[in-house]
């Protein structure tokens, strides 16, 4: 049976250099890495990363638990740090515990701490400490997106301050008939996400002295569908209509589109939109957002476990602000002049 020694022998180079250059650990030059592969095209080697996990204690495997698969931030972060492992050489193992506290409880109780991973990441879940202590006890190095874990690496955007920029945007314009479109309470659980941008937005019209209209705050689901109807009520449901709407995410801000168009108003002339997150749609229908580079999230976690885990650290407890950029394209304009009076 062909080994590594084999390769070595063929490619010319030590077996240190070919383990590396077919791992994708470690730093080998270029012509050394396609040295190395080509001999072991020849010769149909393939590393065992079962035996190289044997030798050095890791599996190349990184977790990713998630709330959920079927929401466009999940979805996007997910590509990000997957992409980012490719690079790396390590497989990813993804844990959708779909809101069940029993599997939740199993993923963070059970699975992580076997000998399947070596680290975790774990995206918009507020862990206990119980949870976190468990996986560092274990040497999980840890990193969380979304908001801030005690005694583990974060990586977050500021919700309050992008929602008051978002509406700081729509006021700029001269909006000041201004409603939002918020999360409802079962989306307030881990880190509160809705009440925090709901209170960057209720800032923002405080400071530049517009009423917030308690009629004109309304809750959906995250979801297009959610806020088509949602929306539909806001919109149809009395004579006087806000000229501008903020949603809290921008598949929340789509399904707002859509459903002023049902009721043959124009975007932006006669209502403006703006949502949060960069979605993958935002371009298509001319959405003024607030891009928090999702994938860009998960590429920057899977950098810090492994930045830690080749240097055989873990990864010192910080919280990063990851940078978020306005994008404006035609979903929001200056209101007509009869409605800023």
């Amino acid at each position: 049976m062909t080994g590594i020694k084999d390769v070595a022998e063929r490619a010319g180079l030590s077996v240190a250099t070919v383990s590396r250059a077919l791992s994708g650990k470690g730093n080998v030059s270029a012509s050394s890495r396609e040295r190395a592969r080509a001999a072991a095209s020849e010769l149909g080697f393939v590393l065992s990363y079962h035996a190289s996990s044997l030798a050095s204690g890791r599996t190349h495997n990184v977790g990713l638990v998630v709330p959920s698969v079927d929401r466009w931030f999940f979805s996007a972060v997910i590509e990000g740090a997957s992409a980012a492992l490719l690079e790396a050489g390590y497989d990813l193992t993804l844990y959708n515990i779909g809101g069940n506290p029993a599997h939740r409880h199993s993923v963070f109780n059970d699975f992580l701490l076997r000998k399947r991973v070596d680290a975790v990441i774990a995206v918009s879940l507020e862990l206990s400490e119980d949870e976190i202590q468990k996986l560092l006890a274990v040497h999980r190095p840890l990193v969380g997106i979304g908001g801030p874990l005690p005694g583990a690496s974060t990586i977050r955007i500021d919700d309050f301050t992008v929602a008051e920029r978002a509406t700081n945007h729509l006021i700029g314009l001269g909006h000041r008939n201004i409603a939002h479109m918020t999360g409802n309470e079962a989306y307030d659980q881990d880190f509160k996400l809705p009440g925090t941008r709901r209170g960057g937005f209720e800032k923002a019209m405080n400071d530049a002295g517009c009423t917030v209209r308690p009629d004109w705050i309304i809750a959906a689901d995250f979801t297009i569908e959610g806020a088509y109807a949602a929306a539909r009520q806001l919109l149809g449901g009395s004579s006087e209509r806000p000229t501008a709407v903020f949603a809290a995410s921008d598949e929340m801000a789509i399904g707002t589109i859509l459903a002023a168009r049902d009721f043959g108003l124009r975007i932006p002339d006669d209502l403006s939109v703006i949502g949060i997150d960069g979605h993958d749609l935002g371009n298509v229908m001319g959405l003024t957002t607030i891009d928090q580079d999702a994938k860009g999230q998960g590429a920057l976690a899977v950098r810090a476990l492994l930045g830690a885990i080749n240097k055989g650290l873990e990864p010192e407890p910080a919280d990063t602000a990851h940078p978020t950029k306005l994008v404006v394209r035609t979903s929001t304009a200056v209101p007509k002049a009869s409605e800023t009076r």
